[in-house]
């Protein structure tokens, strides 16, 4: 069944039947809406759905952003314009179950002859189709705005599932000596055309923190013999969000690949890691009142991969990066720990650590309304007490998400007055999605191999 985990779900014939399934099922429940009313009438029904849906779509944003703090920014316009279309038709719906079962009681029509019954059994039946394809159309739409789930693998995690452990093969050896340099590397025969993705536990040795598994690129040059001294990645995904995501919407296999084959094989080994615990947390990558994600982040973690991994463990050969909350985690780490990650790829940077839209609750929930202790941890406090030479941060944002390429901007030019080098970037026709991370991503790569020494 793999040919079912591979359809593609952003483009191709999904979206096409989609968008065919969607209008149908909507032409039919404002047919069936308006069929008994006048002209005038049927268009006041229809415009009335559309008002309310539109009006329920906003009022449940709020709530989730300023009552439940469930994001700490607003959702994207597009994906709220993509979600009236399914209230629209959930309302028209109930409007036709109405029209259906409403003149006579179901129970009542029992003991007449079959014909009504299997009638509206068909009608609700044909209602239920109309409302699952408009429904659908919304999901495709809102899915390829993010861009998270390419396939149906995707979706159903399979693909992320198979991936295995790092075996020990895999792993740093007692006893071996080091790594090569990369100037003295040569590239060896028989090396493999592509990296491979592994997985492991990161413990939180001296944190405490508990984090879902980590995902690990291991490049061609690090399966070959000697292996030479790669520099070191550490991504983060966004918020709510897994490791995971970076595989999937980040396309980071792919990217990397194409980087490892126009440099003979060399790209840094990637480890994605887990700054929250689950995939609603949000630590705000500090220590604080919620969990010591800081310590996890800047000790047990860079620990763990110079003691597991052969790779260079010079600092200013790593980096942090990350999406969103991801990219805002990186930002702090090269802001917090200088001395561990030297550089930072910020992808969609939010403008500082947050929990919820309203500021204080963020602190609140921290460190119990201290706001000068959340403050002296935030990346632009850093940047401005700070100096930060001979580091850098390459900063991207989708052109077509305005709030985050003011952050964007914002967090550039701090970074450029405390001495970082900077490289800003608009990615075209990207939102506040993780187009903006994958198609990011080589610029970004680009940017730290010349830090690093990676010739082509």
């Amino acid at each position: 069944m793999d040919f079912i985990e591979d359809i593609r779900l952003v483009d191709g014939p999904v979206v096409w039947v989609a968008w065919a399934a969607g209008m149908a099922g909507l032409a039919y429940l404002l047919w069936q809406s308006g069929r008994r009313h006048s002209i005038s009438a049927s268009a006041v029904v229809v415009a009335a759905a559309l008002m309310l849906s539109a009006a329920l779509v906003a009022g449940f944003h709020l709530v989730l952003i300023y009552v439940l703090a469930v994001f700490p920014e607003e959702l994207p316009w597009e994906t709220l314009v993509w979600s009236v279309p399914a209230v629209a038709a959930l309302l028209l719906w109930l409007l036709r179950l109405h029209g259906i079962w409403g003149r006579k009681p179901f129970l009542a029509s029992i003991p007449r002859p079959i014909r009504p019954v299997v009638h509206r059994l068909r009608s609700t039946a044909v209602a239920c189709g109309a409302l699952v394809g408009v429904v659908a159309l919304s999901a495709v739409q809102v899915n390829a705005y993010f861009g998270l789930n390419h396939t149906v693998s995707d979706v159903t995690g399979t693909a992320v599932a198979r991936i295995p452990v790092l075996e020990d093969a895999f792993k740093r050896q007692p006893g071996e000596s080091s790594p090569v340099s990369l100037s003295a590397w040569l590239q060896p025969a028989g090396l493999p055309p592509d990296g491979t993705i592994r997985k492991a536990t990161i413990p939180g040795t001296v944190s405490g923190f508990r984090s879902r598994d980590a995902y690990i690129y291991l490049p061609p040059a690090y399966q070959g013999s000697p292996r030479p001294a790669l520099p070191v990645l550490v991504l983060f995904s966004g918020q709510p969000g897994t490791p995971a995501d970076w595989l999937t919407g980040g396309a980071l296999r792919s990217r990397m690949d194409r980087f490892a084959s126009g440099h003979g094989g060399i790209s840094p080994v990637v480890v994605v890691v887990d700054p929250n615990g689950t995939p609603t947390g949000n630590t705000l990558c500090m220590d604080s009142r919620i969990a010591r994600a800081d310590t996890f982040l800047a000790q047990d973690v860079p620990a763990w991969i110079r003691g597991t991994l052969d790779v260079d463990p010079d600092p200013q050969q790593w980096a942090a990066g990350g999406f969103s909350f991801g990219a805002t985690c990186a930002m702090q780490m090269v802001t917090r720990h200088p001395d561990v990650y030297s550089a930072a790829l910020a992808f969609s940077s939010e403008k500082e650590p947050a929990i919820a839209k309203e500021r204080h609750k963020t602190i609140d929930a921290s460190f119990a309304g201290d706001t000068a202790a959340f403050e002296q941890l935030t990346p632009l406090r850093l940047m401005q007490d700070r100096r930060f030479d001979g580091k850098a941060i390459y900063f991207g944002a989708g052109e077509r998400d305005p709030e985050f390429v003011e952050y964007m901007a914002l967090l550039s030019g701090a970074a450029r007055a405390a001495g970082f080098t900077v490289e800003t970037h608009r990615i075209a026709n990207a939102g506040h999605s993780w187009e903006t991370a994958s198609r990011g991503l080589p610029g970004g790569l680009d940017f730290l191999a010349a830090r690093w020494g990676i010739k082509p």
